[in-house]
């Protein structure tokens, strides 16, 4: 069953980043609106297993790096976090 929903007031700036990225995932607005309500709203449920798959990369691509409490809250500072 699908319903109908009617947005209103969206300010001028989301609605110009919401055209843009419809434009650039080759998506009606209909079809972008959609995608960005799934992907907050139904987040894929991760296995435990898959979940330490995807931690075990990425700690491989950090290669030597170690990073300490300090590093970490001066990149959220920096604004990289």
């Amino acid at each position: 069953m699908s319903t109908t929903l009617t947005l209103k007031n969206i300010p001028e700036a989301l609605y110009n980043r919401l055209k843009q990225s419809a434009e650039s995932h080759r998506r009606s607005m209909n079809n972008e609106i959609l995608f960005c309500l799934e992907s907050v709203l139904q987040p894929a449920v991760l296995s435990a297993q898959e979940r330490l798959e995807r931690i075990r990369t990425l700690r491989n691509n950090l290669g030597a790096q170690q990073f300490c409490a300090e590093d970490i809250t001066r990149y959220k500072e920096e604004g990289r976090a």
